[in-house]
């Protein structure tokens, strides 16, 4: 019988991550919707009661484990059961979530969030050197003609293959400065997705898109995968690769209220319900499970007829 998605039962909140110790400002998750709340009482905003109970109820209540399975939640915590969740997995017919639960704490403009450059890094140095492995394993070979890569949500650094060069690398982000200090990229451009999700690129213009620890911040994801599509070319690949951190003020209310195998399944059904790719496939590249950042790729292609 087909799996559908799993039946979760309780609130559940991911596990508190440490405060990266170059970050500007702190990058972590709540174990507890109680540590939340304390958090949360220190505050002079006043907390939608929806963040603070959790925000993924509309979207888990629909899909229910088949009689006897066990959650994937449960069994994500066993390494290599990630690449297991999108197994016969049964999509609904039509999008699951609710306008709710791509709301976030700070509605303020990201242009101001990130007005001012931040020349850090946001996950550690083991789950970096694993995304760049992984990088190395799937990209296309160096200086091959013809090749183009997008990075969105880009920073400073975008983690490639050290020495890895194309004719055209692109990347889209919301500072300039960390753009301009960006050594990968060939061209860059300033832009705020979740409110112009249109990606300013002609329609078949890349092989690979990458985007690094911020998927969980796109407020418009259906939009932007669906322009993703159009902008890669036919069998070109994107790359969603995130953590268990998070400016969680900025990230969105689904995310922040479950944790990371739950992560896993929502970027798959992105790309899922944009139309156009393949089904989508999970990876756990954590390097060191519990002594490191853990680090997680979901990935598709797209439809050579798309």
């Amino acid at each position: 019988m087909a799996n559908r998605f799993p039946n979760i039962l309780q609130i559940r909140f991911p596990i508190l991550a440490r405060v990266h110790p170059h970050a500007s400002i702190s990058c972590f998750t709540f174990d507890s919707c109680a540590q939340l709340s304390r958090t949360l009482k220190r505050s002079s905003h006043r907390v939608p009661r929806r963040l603070v109970l959790g925000i993924g109820v509309y979207f888990w209540a629909q899909f229910m484990s088949m009689a006897g399975a066990n959650s994937i939640i449960a069994s994500a915590r066993t390494k290599g059961a990630v690449e297991q969740i999108f197994e016969n997995v049964e999509w609904l017919q039509q999008f699951p979530f609710k306008d709710e639960d791509f709301q976030r704490f700070d509605e303020s403009s990201d242009l101001i969030f990130y007005e001012s450059p931040r020349f850090v890094t946001h996950i550690d140095d083991p789950a970096i050197a694993a995304l760049t492995k992984y990088y190395k394993e799937v990209f296309p070979p160096s200086n091959t003609p013809g090749v183009a890569l997008l990075d969105m949500c880009s920073s400073w650094v975008s983690h490639f293959p050290a020495g890895y060069k194309q004719e055209r690398i692109a990347g889209m982000g919301l500072n300039e400065e960390e753009l301009k200090a960006n050594k990968v990229l060939t061209e860059y451009v300033v832009q705020d997705l979740n409110t112009n999700p249109k990606l300013p690129f002609e329609d078949d213009s890349f092989d690979v898109i990458t985007n690094v620890v911020s998927v969980d911040y796109l407020t418009k994801p259906i939009e932007v995968f669906k322009e993703m599509r159009r902008v890669l070319k036919p069998g070109g690949k994107a790359i969603m690769s995130f953590s268990n951190r998070c400016f969680w003020t900025k990230a969105i209310s689904i995310w922040t209220s479950t944790g990371d195998a739950d992560h896993v399944m929502i970027v798959g059904a992105y790309f899922h319900y944009a139309g156009g790719f393949e089904p989508p496939q999970a990876v756990d590249i954590s390097p060191n499970p519990g002594r490191s950042d853990p680090m997680y790729i979901v990935h598709s292609r797209k439809l050579a007829t798309a």
